[in-house]
This record gives structure tokens, sequence and C-alpha cells, in this order.
């Protein structure tokens, strides 16, 4: 069977919920099939907030069962699985290579006061200095910090990253892939390596922290038992580009000189460099320098994103309410265009609060104004400012790199709002693309289809898949989004604490 015939195996984990898609890349094919979806939430275990782990590899090993089956259905082999997650979280492994706790999850409270403290003894110029990253209160840095201070397990030997662990699982073989090392804000910047001073800041044991491997490294093979449980026998395990936004930006057919916007539950609105970008003018704008796919640089900002939506959704849900998304969205469209009120969407005080009714209605009370009433009043409000935060980062951007934005990208599940997307292209001036709405599990499927030889390269895998997808235009309206409007806007941004 030849080489186009291949199928792969991707387990592309969220903040919450994962799916095990399988892949296939027939000329003028991309073919993504879901065949398992689960759920993992977080919960208060020990005293910390836990993922658990032990259900999430049950979950995964399923998957593959499930996946081996839809291919001998389909008549295809399997080549390879790799695995995708969100970043900054770890596990520690003992000496025999066994996960000795549930991994601390990054919306726990630890790391309230790690930042202070590290940067008591490391100013903050010098670490992004030395490593490009922007500081977020639940880097891996902090987290090892505050876990350290607390007591890290004496019988601790190895640490891996989330998508790591599983590949550990899987195969046997421990190594941090790139792109999710690079989120620990514990690598240099310009040698891609583990920085020994940040270590030895941290005082972790020597050798915690093993090789750090590039987005396209065979693992080797599954282990006997995991290949005869799940019907792979001789299938390979390689690493993606295993933080997701790194599979999501490989799974955007990027346009030279345009941004992309990965769109979920975080958005990161950003653009793919081949150098870092390390000053004081990007230190100051909190942009990061996270490590790409294949020799890139993933230069963006996180940006609260439809996280916000979704915890709203979840409080009206609770009471009672019928807010199906599709509902909410066709009741969106119906309102007036423009925004009447905005609200500054990367205030913390938004990240994990107990309502996020009632932390909107805060942030509004505090500027004199009042959160809408009806749930599609709150969408649009949330939609609308959304956009406009994209627009901002994207106006920073174009300021840092001297150079303009040609066009937005935008991808991710979000890719599937249209409302969004178009007040994205309002608030911007500038088209937006949409989709692919599975960039991520695309991206992570042709990674290792690079791997496999199916690719020559990134840019002949990007030029397969603007061939075999469609894709939404929208094109900017100007006056949208008024002056005043934009001048309310930067007014919540000033007066959000810190």
């Amino acid at each position: 069977m030849s080489r186009t015939d291949a199928l792969y195996i991707a387990v592309d984990l969220g903040a919450g919920s994962g799916r095990v898609m399988l892949g296939g890349l027939r000329p003028s094919e991309l073919r993504l099939d879901e065949v398992r979806r689960f759920t993992y939430p977080m919960s208060m275990r020990e005293g910390h907030l836990r993922w658990p782990f032990g259900h999430i590899l049950s979950e995964i090993r399923s998957g593959l069962a499930d996946a081996a089956r839809a291919a001998k259905a389909l008549g295809r082999p399997v080549q390879s699985v790799g695995v995708d997650t969100w970043g900054v979280d770890y596990g520690l492994l003992d000496g025999s290579g066994r996960l000795i706790e549930d991994p601390i999850a990054y919306r726990d409270d630890r790391t309230a006061r790690a930042m202070e403290a590290v940067h008591g003894r490391l100013p903050k110029a010098e670490v992004f200095a030395r490593t490009g990253i922007q500081f977020l209160v639940f880097n891996t840095l902090y987290q090892l910090h505050a876990h350290r201070a607390q007591g890290l397990p004496a019988e601790a030997r190895t640490l891996l990253m989330m998508a790591d662990l599983i590949h550990h699982d899987l195969c046997g073989r421990a190594a941090i892939e790139f792109t999710n090392a690079s989120t620990t804000q514990l690598v240099n910047v310009q040698t891609g390596t583990w920085d020994p001073d940040l270590l030895s800041l941290l005082g972790l044991p020597p050798g915690l922290l093993p090789p750090i491997v590039p987005a396209g490294t065979d693992l080797g093979p599954l282990l006997p038992d995991v290949a005869a449980t799940t019907g792979l026998e001789g299938v390979r395990v390689v690493a993606p580009a295993t933080h997701d936004t790194g599979s999501a930006v490989v799974g955007a057919p990027l346009t030279p000189g345009w941004a992309y916007v990965s769109s979920g539950t975080w958005s990161l609105v950003g653009v793919e460099r081949l150098s870092p970008l390390v000053n004081r003018d990007v230190e100051r704008e909190n942009f990061t320098n996270e490590g790409g796919a294949f020799q890139t640089v993933r230069f963006l900002k996180n940006v609260m994103g439809l996280w916000l939506l979704e915890s709203c959704r979840k409080e009206w849900q609770s009471a009672g309410r019928d807010v199906a998304y599709g509902t909410l969205l066709d009741e969106v469209a119906k309102l007036p265009t423009g925004a009447d009120e905005v609200i500054f969407p990367d205030d913390q005080r938004l990240f994990n609060p107990t309502s996020m009714l009632a932390a909107l209605g805060q942030q509004l009370q505090e500027a004199g104004a009042r959160l809408p009433e009806s749930p599609a009043q709150v969408t649009k409000l949330i939609l609308d400012s959304l956009a406009l935060r994209y627009a901002q980062v994207i106006e920073t951007i174009e300021r840092l790199q001297g150079e303009p934005v040609l066009g937005i990208q935008i991808v991710g599940g979000g890719s599937q709002n249209a409302y969004l997307n178009q007040a994205t292209a309002d608030a911007s001036g500038k088209p937006v693309l949409a989709g692919p709405v599975e960039a991520t599990a695309g991206g992570n499927v042709m990674v290792q289809a690079i791997a496999a030889g199916r690719f020559a390269n990134l840019a002949e895998a990007r030029a397969h898949v603007r061939g075999a997808l469609p894709f939404a235009r929208f094109e900017p309206h100007p006056g949208r989004y008024a002056a005043e409007v934009r001048a309310r806007f930067r007014a919540r941004q000033a007066q959000v604490p810190g």
C-alpha cells in the first residue's frame, strides 16, 4: 500500500476534554475522523486542583483501539500516533517510571505568590532576556517554585509535560518535545536547551528534566502491551508539536505576512517567525516567543478567549435557562451592530472566578456601567470585546515587528463563530480567513506525516491543506466600532488592577 494511504492517530487534549482523531492525507484529502471524545474535569484532591491522569490514560487507550478498528474498516494502515495537550502542567515519575501523583492543574492557586518570590531572587528583565517567554502566573517556572516550597516528592526522578507523560506511557521513552518545553519558561531562548541558571534558582534535583527533542521525533514503537490491547501492532509513537497551539499553528495554512488567532477556551494571537524577538518593548507588552515546529517561533500573546462565554453559559444552564450556543449566536445576530458597552477580557479577575457573570458585572460597575440582562446581550458584549482585544494585539505586533500584518487566519473551534470572525475583521480593518476548525488535530497529523516522509517539509504540508479544505473569508467593514467605543475599551483596560 502506498505512503499516501497511511493513517495517523492524533490524540488532541484540551484543558478538560479530549478527542482521538484518525487522520488521512491522500491527494486532495485532509481526513480527520473523531473516533472517541471524553472529558476529564479537574477536581480538588489532596489540597490541590488535579487532573485525573489514570482516567485520561484509560480513555486514550480505548480511543486507540477505536482508531484501530476504524482504520481496519477503511482498509488502510496506521503509521503512527502522537499527542498534543495544553502547556505548562507536568507530572513527576519515580525511578521505576511510575507517576507519583496526579498532576496539579494550572488553575490551582498554589502559584499566587510564586511569581513575586521568584523575581525577588532573579529580576523579571533577566528572566525574559534568558527565555523570551511572557509572564503568566501559572508558567511551569512558578509552579515548580511553589511545588518545591511545599516539598517535591523525594522519590521524583523525572519531570515530563502532559503530552510527554502520555508518550512515555505509550512507548516508554522519557523526553520533552520542544514546543511544550518552551512554555515552561525554563528554556534558554538562544540555545533552545534548559537554562542552567534557572534550574539552579529552583534547586531542582540533577537530571530531573530529560532531553528536549524537536517536533517530528520518532520516540519508538508502542510498548508490546499497548500494541496488543489496542490492535496497533507495528505502530510508532511520533512527537508532534505537543503544545496544542504549536500544532494549531502548524495546521494553519498561513500566508506570509498574516497573523493567526487560535480561537478556543484561550485565544492565542500571534505571528510565525524564524527568530525570536526579545527586547524591553516586547517584555513590557508581555509577548512570548514560544517554540514552534521546524525551527519556527510562535510570537504571540494569550487572550482570555471563549472561556468567558463558556463560563457564563454554565451559570445560565445551572439557572435553567436555554442557552444553546447556536441559539445564542442567532439571537446575537438580531441585535444592532456596533458596541454600546465593552469589557477588557484580560482582567485577571476573570481567570477563574466563582461567578463569571458577577466578575464581568464588577468590572462594568467600576466604570459606572451595568451588565446586560439577556444572555444574547452578554454574549455580544463578550464577542465585541474579544474582537477589539484581538485588533489591539495585532496593532502591537505590527509596532513591535516594524512590519504590517496583512490579514488574520482564525483557526480552532472559535473559527466557526461567524459573528466573532466578522467582528475581528471590522475591529482590525484586515481580512479574516476562518478555518480549519480542526487545526490542532490537523497539525498533529501533519507533523507525523512529515516525519513519515509523506511531505518533504512544512510548506508542502500546508499547501496540501490549502488545496484540501474550504475557508470562509470575511472582509472588513469600516466604522462598525466608533472611536468612542475604542476609547471606552482602552478606559476599561486602564481601570483593570495590575
